[in-house]
């Protein structure tokens, strides 16, 4: 008989900040009980899951489709990153986030996810708050990362894709801050409120007749006859189609082992500013920064439409394939202080309300597994820290596969070469987390 059983669960250490300044959710979690029937199954409720159950429910209206996950909605990685739904391209492993294949293609897949997620804030009545096309800027705040937003300002135009040099008295105008040099703001970038989000896209389809089960780990699931059997702590689902979004999670399954590198990202978040705080501080209610070199400091600050007039800071990151954390967090609290107060000495001493850990999951080559891996399984994983519009992607190609149906997006995955092959442990672990400080100390300043 064939099983696949989780060796790890979901355990992400800190409060989900984005999560928490909601408020509570409208209603209690239901986990799974009893044993079911579906015909469809998605594993895991973040923004690919809750992408794959949206287009299913497009392509199958009366289907009986039912999302499992592990903990509360937005609770998870899809509550924990910084609300970048970035069109353009954004390689993380790269210098200057020139991507190393086809960026126009991969563009135009990008502004495809974010026109479905536009749709959906529609359909579903969502907030406009927390889907705000603000765009975002590239922050240099050293002569190095300066030269890395020249590189990829000439890259943008090599694409024919618009963008705007801002020096340093527009950006302290911008943020409140004498940290940067200079800025490459982009239009296309979509600022969410991630948590409100993905409450919100969950709220949408629950309407609609998708059943979604909280607090609801799944344990394995094994085939019987011809279906497969989902197996939670409390209940059962059996389903002759199962769809896997549960980005790194996947190799707990036993599915792509020794290929994908699980690379954890932290993040504070301020209280709410005070009228002397924001006196103070100065700048604009809203607006995003991504580093220039992809292994500094992101920036956030957001408003009341937000969950409170509060900055965001998310640095540090650890590759950590057993997935524990607890020697990070000390670390990573203290770096991410400094770097507050580097940005913000007007706000020296503010301590911050919310701390947390996010997972991520990469490849070496940077690419994705959004396939099928079995008989009635797809996958729509490993989103290369571009989980917003990368996971809607993925999600949205594991459940056109499931329904045979071919599009852009089915074609581009389905093509990608497999994960390339890890370095065996501890060498993984060691060797990778030595670039890793390496990377963080040369873009100390950005």
């Amino acid at each position: 008989m064939k099983r696949y059983t989780a060796r790890h669960l979901p355990a992400l250490p800190g409060t989900a900040g984005w999560n928490a300044i909601i408020g509570d959710y409208p209603s209690a979690a239901t986990p799974l009980t009893g044993n079911i029937t579906a015909d469809f199954v998605v594993i895991g409720a973040g923004f690919a899951g809750l992408s794959a159950a949206r287009r299913l429910k497009q392509l199958h209206p009366n289907a009986r489709i039912l999302v499992l996950d592990a903990c509360r909605l937005a609770e998870s990685s899809a509550g924990r990153n910084s609300g970048f739904m970035i069109d353009l391209p954004h390689d993380l492993i790269s210098e200057d986030y020139a991507g190393a294949g086809d960026d126009m293609a991969m563009t135009r897949l990008n502004r495809g996810a974010i026109a479905f997620a536009g749709a959906a804030v529609e359909e579903y009545g969502i907030d406009r708050n927390f889907f705000d096309p603000a765009g975002k800027v590239n922050g240099a705040a050293s002569e190095a990362a300066h030269a890395q937003n020249e590189s990829y300002a000439q890259h943008l135009a090599h694409l024919g894709e618009g963008y705007e040099m801002l020096d340093a008295a527009t950006m302290q105008a911008l943020t409140g801050s004498r940290h940067y040099l200079s800025g490459l703001y982009t239009p296309g970038t979509v600022m969410l409120q991630p948590a409100g989000y993905i409450r919100g896209l969950g709220a949408g389809l629950a309407a609609q007749g998708v059943q979604i089960c909280e607090n609801s780990p799944v344990l394995g699931f094994d085939r019987q006859g011809s279906d497969w059997r989902v197996r939670t702590a409390q209940g059962s689902v059996s389903t002759p189609r199962v769809i896997l979004t549960v980005n790194g999670h996947l190799e707990s399954f036993g599915v792509a082992k020794g290929r994908l590198m699980q690379l954890f990202l932290f993040a504070v978040m301020t209280p709410e500013l005070s009228v002397d705080d924001l006196a103070r501080l100065g700048g604009k209610p809203r607006w995003g920064i991504t580093p220039s070199d992809p292994m500094g400091t992101t920036m956030r600050r957001i408003d009341t439409g937000q969950g409170g007039n509060r900055i965001i800071t998310r640095t540090v990151s650890a590759l950590r394939p057993g997935m524990n954390l607890t020697r990070d967090l000390p670390r990573a609290g203290k770096v991410m202080q400094q770097k507050f107060e580097d940005r913000f000495p007007q706000l020296s001493g503010m301590k911050m309300q919310y701390g947390w850990a996010g997972h991520l999951c990469l490849t070496l080559n940077g690419v994705a597994v959004a396939r099928q891996v079995d008989d009635g399984v797809w996958s729509g994983c490993v989103q290369n820290g571009l989980g917003t519009a990368r996971g809607t992607l993925t999600g949205i190609c594991a459940a056109e596969l499931a329904c045979g149906v071919e599009s852009d997006i089915t074609r581009h995955f389905t093509a990608e070469d497999q994960p390339r092959r890890l370095p065996p442990q501890p060498f993984r672990e060691i060797g990778a987390n030595a670039v890793i400080r390496y990377k963080e100390w040369r873009a100390r300043n950005d």
